[in-house]
């Protein structure tokens, strides 16, 4: 365990990183013993002249994902100290975490978009080398992967690295029409399922009825703990979590999970492996991190850390709405990050500034302070990402700016 301390200066404190691998029985040589154990970084964000951010948007890629709890760190130190196999590595970390979820396989990528791709790769050449290592030559492969128009996320360039190309449908009949022997995958954004005319149970249905095989996109889509497990019970071949959201393990790492099969021939585009996924490295740091981060997942007590949650929004929300002209309320999305986020809204009238202006001032001020627009005449805090103490800073900070 580390020393006392916030976990914040754990974080950027090289001594105590130092005495942490130490009592976690990690060895070095004497010369990286003593750089460690320095007595201060040498090399910070305020040295490169960044601003550290107080997190209100939640676990965006564009700030940093998450804080990762002192038990992740921890394995990604002690795993920075030695050499290993890392196709070796690849291999068991992946079945302990589908021992862990109750998963037939699991492999980890160094992201939820490499993961989407080294899957795309997998459904189309199904394990076969010669196939696998020509990509995206797709001569004598079949490429096309069908997706709804309401599933359009951006995400499309992650799977037309591999050479396939989307078959766009909006209805069922579409779908079945869309099928053919160059039908590859069907592809499911799992936040979009309300959007779309063809739920997950319908696409799963034709999916199987066709011998098509599925990957759902649920990069952002715990908690609930039970969705790690479910996507892959209710049918889906493969299904991608990021590692750096709700797991709030390392930024680069992701986990694809699901058949047997198609996990191993996934294996064949991820890095250290040529081919497709060559340039999509997860470091042995990451791999082990992940591990730890899924472990520690499944261990938590969610009921409580969500009690944290509830309290944080109910402070923010006690603390603003006193302002007239201001209305607050609580919003918990039912798909992707679904925990507590506060949607603020006021009359631009009496108050003199617009959402835009609201979310410059909260970032631009001391301390910096990042949170969303919240549609029409409001922003958006999610408080999933303050530390200790943050909550009640970004509340009387808030209400300043709009006092």
């Amino acid at each position: 365990m580390p020393p006392s301390s916030t976990r914040r200066n754990f974080l950027h404190n090289t001594a105590a990183a130092a005495a942490l691998t130490t009592a976690a029985g990690a060895t070095g040589c004497a010369d990286q013993e003593k750089s460690a154990g320095s007595a201060a970084p040498t090399i910070t964000y305020e040295g490169l002249g960044v601003r550290r951010v107080i997190n209100g948007r939640g676990t965006v890629t564009v700030l940093g994902g998450s804080i990762m709890p002192p038990e992740v760190v921890a394995a990604m130190v002690d795993a920075a100290k030695s050499h290993v196999s890392l196709p070796d590595l690849q291999r068991k970390a992946g079945a302990k975490i589908a021992e862990m979820i109750g998963v037939p396989a699991a492999m980890i990528a160094c992201g939820a978009a490499s993961a989407i791709t080294c899957g795309t790769a997998a459904c189309l050449h199904r394990g076969d080398r010669k196939k696998a290592y020509q990509l995206p030559d797709i001569t004598d492969v079949p490429n096309e992967i069908i997706s709804q128009k309401a599933h359009r996320c951006g995400y499309e360039a992650q799977m037309w690295l591999t050479g396939a190309r989307t078959i766009w449908v909006e209805t069922r009949e579409e779908l079945e029409n869309a099928i053919s022997d160059k039908t590859a995958m069907m592809f499911f954004l799992n936040k979009a399922d309300p959007d779309g005319q063809i739920k997950r149970a319908e696409w799963i249905e034709v999916a199987r009825k066709h011998g098509v095989p599925t990957l759902n996109d649920a990069a952002a889509d715990v908690p609930p703990m039970e969705r790690l497990k479910g996507y892959v019970d209710e049918g889906f071949d493969l299904v991608v979590f990021s590692g750096g959201k709700g797991l709030i393990g390392p930024q680069a790492s992701g986990l694809l999970l699901g058949r047997e099969d198609l996990i191993d021939a996934s294996w064949m585009s991820i890095s250290p492996r040529g081919g497709i996924g060559r340039g999509m490295k997860v470091g042995k740091e990451e791999i082990m991190g992940l591990v730890a981060a899924v472990e520690r997942y499944l261990r938590i007590d969610h009921d409580a850390e969500r009690k944290e949650l509830d309290r944080r929004a109910a402070h923010i929300i006690d603390t603003v709405k006193v302002i007239s002209s201001v209305a607050c309320e609580i919003d918990v999305p039912p798909i992707a990050n679904r925990i507590p986020h506060v949607t603020v809204r006021w009359d631009e009238g009496a108050v003199g500034k617009s959402p835009r202006q609201v979310i410059d001032e909260m970032l631009n001020g001391e301390p910096a302070i990042a949170i969303s627009g919240g549609g029409d005449n409001g922003v958006r805090i999610s408080v999933w990402q303050m530390q200790p103490g943050e909550a009640e800073t970004v509340a009387a900070r808030l209400y300043e700016v709009l006092s």
